[in-house]
Parts: structure tokens; sequence; C-alpha cells
């Protein structure tokens, strides 16, 4: 028997976590997919660290994964920990719960194993001695004497994006992560739709499909269209603007290496600024995934103030990229629209190059830091932006490309996943015979 372990992210967008298990009648083994965190229950952002906390108050505050559900039968083993990509809502929480499945490994792409290493590097409240090893694309790993796992090439937001099939003796699981089809992405990252036709060849026993966008009926634009309206807007001959600041999530490479090409192409010198876009782009360097030709990244308190007193005596030269779109407090730009760091005003123009992350403490942030830099006479330029989420008919697409056996909506708040539902209807599937919507905390059982 498969079980599907619905711990968290199924009432809501953010601390993403699943479990899949399979029985062969003496013991049930374990994978599980994502630890995340929910950024926004203790007010953090991408500049803050969570290694402040332990992890039974941030499970009270609701910020991490309820995993006790994994706990209740000693009948059971975790033999494996897999991490679909690099969002903190997805690994943000894995120094504080994969302590508990002392000696488990962690799997992942590259790039995500490298940021869930910086995760547990400065964790203060536990010795993380879970070992992680990087997984390449197509590399079917053995993890237990019935399961299987394997990373699926697929693009997102955030490079080496993946899904993750669980080969069982049943039939395939396949959780998609976060995704779209994106089929003209700059950096040249494709989907790997050989491998998802293989496998729905094969048989798919369960998908498990993130659901945040599902109810939007179109296809997701590519990140090449998110290049061109960059480019249209920074680039036309008219352009004088002096000061000129652009931001995205830190995370966001392709992004940030389209807005440092357009800066070089302006004449002017990319400067980031934060923590969190250093620390992405530092690893990203690292593997070859984004060129900084031109571009610097500044992270301590004294070279920001330093780099930002440097540049407002010369606006004309630079294109600053900051954190903070979101209207997160701490965040660079939110501290610029407090007075703080910068002198922003009426010479200044924001580019935010990121969609509201849809809950009502960020729009309600967001409208905060608007109103903000529009009394000092900001100009604000909007949604230049695509998401990185599949919409209706990406998803259509995958089920039709898969023909999975049974479906389980994942990622999303509850409305998402019967949108979800509502699509596998469409697409010949029944809830509650073949569909299955679930909440936190609970367990699918598939006959």
């Amino acid at each position: 028997m498969i079980k599907v372990y619905t711990i968290s992210g199924y009432e809501e967008v953010g601390k993403n976590m699943t479990a899949v298990g399979y029985s062969d009648g003496r013991r049930e083994e374990v994978v599980i997919i994502d630890m995340g965190i929910m950024l926004d229950r203790v007010m953090i952002h991408e500049d803050t660290s969570i290694q402040k906390f332990s992890d039974k108050e941030l499970q009270k505050l609701g910020a991490i994964p309820d995993d006790r559900i994994l706990w209740k039968s000693r009948n059971k083993k975790v033999v494996a920990i897999t991490l679909t990509h690099g969002h903190l809502d997805h690994i943000g929480a894995i120094a504080k719960l994969a302590p508990h499945y002392p000696d488990t490994p962690v799997y992942g792409t590259p790039y995500t194993i490298k940021l869930a290493k910086g995760e547990v590097k400065s964790e203060e409240y536990f010795e993380v001695k879970n070992p992680m090893y990087e997984t390449n694309y197509g590399e079917i790993v053995q993890v237990s004497e019935n399961l299987a796992i394997e990373f699926i090439r697929m693009t997102h937001s955030i490079p080496q994006a993946s899904m993750v099939a669980i080969h069982t003796p049943e039939g395939v699981v396949l959780h998609t992560g976060d995704f779209k089809f994106d089929n003209n992405n700059p950096l040249g990252e494709r989907p790997d739709y050989k491998r998802l036709k293989e496998l729905g060849k094969e048989g798919v026993k369960v998908l498990i499909a993130e659901s945040t966008r599902v109810a939007e009926p179109t296809k997701t634009p590519s990140e090449a269209v998110a290049q061109m309206l960059l480019e249209d807007f920074f680039l036309y001959e008219g352009m004088d603007e002096k000061g000129l600041i652009a931001t995205t999530f830190a995370s966001h490479i392709f992004r940030l290496q389209e807005l440092i090409w357009i800066a070089n192409r302006m004449g002017r010198q990319a400067v980031l600024v934060g923590r969190s876009l250093a620390k992405y782009t530092g690893i990203a360097k690292q593997l070859g995934l984004i060129k900084m030709k031109g571009a610097r990244a500044v992270r301590s308190p004294n070279a920001v103030r330093k780099v930002l007193k440097e540049v407002s005596g010369a606006r004309e030269n630079y294109l600053l990229i900051v954190t903070g779109h979101q209207g997160e407090p701490g965040a660079v730009l939110t501290r610029m629209a407090d007075g703080e760091l910068y002198d922003i005003g009426k010479d200044d123009t924001v580019v935010f190059s990121a969609g509201t992350i849809p809950n009502p403490l960020n729009y309600a942030q967001r409208y905060k830091l608007e109103t903000k830099l529009r009394m000092k006479g900001v100009r604000m330029i909007k949604d230049l932006h695509v998401s990185g989420h599949a919409s209706r008919e990406d998803h259509r697409y995958l089920i039709r490309m898969l023909n999975p056996e049974n479906i389980v909506p994942a990622h999303g708040e509850f409305r998402m996943l019967t949108h979800y539902a509502e699509l596998a209807e469409e697409e010949g599937y029944m809830i509650g015979k073949d569909v299955f919507v679930s909440r936190n905390g609970y367990i699918v059982e598939i006959p």
C-alpha cells in the first residue's frame, strides 16, 4: 500500500512538507519531500535567519511543519529526505526538522543542496548530522529495499528545480515541486519532457501536484517574457532616469542575470545589496549559473552603508538591485522607504520585478511600502514579472502527459486544492475516487 502524508502546505502557500510511504507488509518505508518554512509567521524575510528560534517555538507559531504524524508508528522508517528546489518554503526548516530523523540522508540537485547546507551551517539549536548528497538529473538512487528516487529537470524561478519521482513496487509517485513549463528560458534550462513521457508510459500511480496558480485559465508565460518587459522599460531611447532601483526575489537567478545584462548595456554598474542576494548569487557563481561581469554584491552592514553612500552621489552610474519587494520589515527597500540607508526620493525609480506572494500580510506590507515610496515622490513601475508557477493549462498538459492513476493536489490554500480537483474532474477523474483533496496532518491511502 502507498500512503501520502499531507503534512504541511495543504492549507496555505508555504511551509511545504509531504511524505510518501510504502508498506510491504513487514514495515513501512518513507521518503520525505521538502521541509519548508512560512516566512510571514515570524515576520522575517530573505535577509533574516531563523536559527535563533527552536523547532518547538517555530511549530507553535505555525512557521514550520508539525511532523509528528511520522512518529506515530514504530514500524516505520524514514529512508530519505528529498528537496525539490531551494526556496525557503521548501528547504527553510531543514535544520530544524532533519535532526528528527537522525542519519537519514538528504538528496537534492547541487544548487539546492548547497543552499540547504547554508541553512544547516548557521543552525544553533541542533547539530545536524544528516549526510547531504548532490544528485544529478536522471540518476536513480536506491534508498531502501523497495524505494528509489529520481530528480527530473523542471523550470521554476530558481535554478535546478526538480520534480521528484519515487519508484515503488506499485508504480511511480511523482511530486511536481514548484514548476512551470518554460520552453524559452533565456539561460537554457528546459523541462525534461522526454523523461516525463517515459514515466507516463511506465505508469504513474500517484501525482502530487502544486496548486498555487491552477485557477488561472492560461499557460504561465516564459521567463523570456519577463526579459522583454524589463528590456522594454530600461533600454528605450528616451530613458533618462537618474536613480534606478530594481527589486526581485534574491533566489531568482535568471531575473538577476537579466538585470545585470541590462545594466551592462546601459553603461551602469549593477550593485546587488542585501545578505540574501550575495548568498544566492555567490553559490550560483560557484556553479557557473550566473555571470557577474560588471556587477558587485555587498552584504555586510558596513559595506551596504558605504556603497549606498557612493551610489547616492552618482545615481546615474548605477542600477541598484535590492531586497524588499514584499515590503518585509528590515529588508533593504523597506529601510530605504523608512528614510534609512539611502535618501530615496523624486530622483529615483523603483522597478518591482516580482509578484506579491498571495497572503493577507504580504498584501498589507506591500501596500504600506508603496504608500511610503509614493509619499517620497518615487516613481514606481510594477509587475515587470512572470510567475514561476504553473497555470491551469500547464497542469492540464501534465495530467494528459502522465495519465496518473491518482492525484493529490498540494501546495496551496484549500480553495487552490479544490480548483485543482475541478481541473482533474474536467480530465475524467472523480473526487474521492481517484482525486484526493486533503488537509495538513492527514494521510491519503492509495488502494
